[in-house]
C-alpha cells in the first residue's frame, strides 16, 4: 500500500478516535438524565479502535497512537524508518478531531473550553485529584498492558480476524481503570489534540502523556519479543518443518 494512503488512513483513524472517544466525554458523559458516564466513555474509546481496525487495518495497520507505533518498532513488527511519518499523521488527525469536537461543543450556550475538552491531567487536573506520580505510573502500566494485548492478539500464531475485538475491549478496560486518575491517555496523539486547543495547564502537563506511554510501549515491545519467542527444540523444529512443507512454491507471502 502506498505510504500516502497509509498515512491518510492513520490520520483518519486517529481523527475518529479523538472525535468519538473525547466527544463521548465532552458531549454525552453528563448529558441530562441519560448521560453515558464513565462506562459509556470507556466503551466509546474501545469502539473507535474496534471499528477503525476493521475499516483501515488492512491499509495502515491501524496504529492510531504514537505509543503503539513505538511498541511495534521495539517489538520488531514495524519499520523504524516509517515511525516518524506515522506519528506525524496521528498527531495531525488528533488535532483535526479535537478541532471538530471544539466546533460542535462550542455551539452549546455556556460551553467553557477551560473545562478541558477531555484533556488529560494530573494533580488538580486529575478527575480524582491523583498525584503526578500516580498518574505517571498508571500511564506506563496501562500502555504496557495495551501493547501486550496488541502484540499478542496480532501474533501470527493467533487465529486471524479476532485481534480488533481483543484490542478494543482491552482499551475499554484500560479506560474503566484509569479515567479517574488521568482521564486516560495511553496515546500521546489523543492527548495532544485537545491540549493544544485548551492551552495553559493542558499543554504544561502534556509532557507526561508523551513520556509515560512511550516508556510503557517500549517496555512492552521488549517484553513480548522475549515472551512470544519460541525456544529451539523438537516441537519448534517440527512446526517450522511443517510450515515449510505447507508453504506455497511461489506467490506473495512466501
Amino acid at each position: 500500500m502506498a505510504m500516502s494512503k497509509r498515512l491518510a488512513a492513520e490520520a483518519l483513524g486517529t481523527f475518529w478516535l479523538v472525535l468519538g472517544g473525547c466527544g463521548s466525554a465532552v458531549l454525552a458523559a453528563a448529558f441530562p438524565e441519560v448521560g453515558i458516564g464513565l462506562v459509556g466513555v470507556s466503551l466509546a474509546f474501545g469502539l473507535t479502535v474496534l471499528t477503525m481496525a476493521y475499516a483501515i487495518g488492512h491499509v495502515s495497520g491501524c496504529h492510531l497512537n504514537p505509543a503503539v507505533s513505538v511498541g511495534l518498532v521495539v517489538g520488531g513488527r514495524f519499520k523504524s524508518s516509517e515511525l516518524l511519518p506515522y506519528v506525524v499523521a496521528q498527531v495531525v488527525g488528533a488535532i483535526v478531531g479535537a478541532a471538530v469536537l471544539y466546533f460542535i461543543a462550542s455551539g452549546k450556550p455556556g460551553f467553557d473550553l477551560a473545562a478541558g475538552l477531555a484533556s488529560n491531567g494530573y494533580a488538580e487536573h486529575s478527575p480524582g485529584s491523583y498525584s503526578a506520580a500516580s498518574g505517571f505510573v498508571m500511564e506506563v502500566v496501562m500502555t504496557f498492558m495495551f501493547l501486550i494485548v496488541i502484540l499478542g492478539a496480532t501474533d501470527k500464531r493467533v487465529p486471524a480476524g479476532f485481534a480488533p475485538i481483543a484490542i478494543g475491549l482491552g482499551l475499554t478496560l484500560i479506560h474503566l481503570i484509569s479515567i479517574p486518575v488521568t482521564n486516560t491517555s495511553v496515546n500521546p496523539a489523543r492527548s495532544t489534540g485537545p491540549a493544544l486547543l485548551v492551552g495553559g495547564w493542558a499543554v504544561a502537563q502534556l509532557w507526561m502523556f508523551w513520556v509515560a506511554p512511550l516508556i510503557g510501549a517500549a517496555l512492552a515491545g521488549v517484553t513480548y519479543r522475549w515472551l512470544g519467542s519460541e525456544a529451539p527444540g523438537p516441537d519448534g523444529l517440527k512446526r517450522a518443518g511443517l510450515a515449510f512443507q505447507e508453504a506455497p512454491v511461489s506467490g506473495a507471502g512466501v
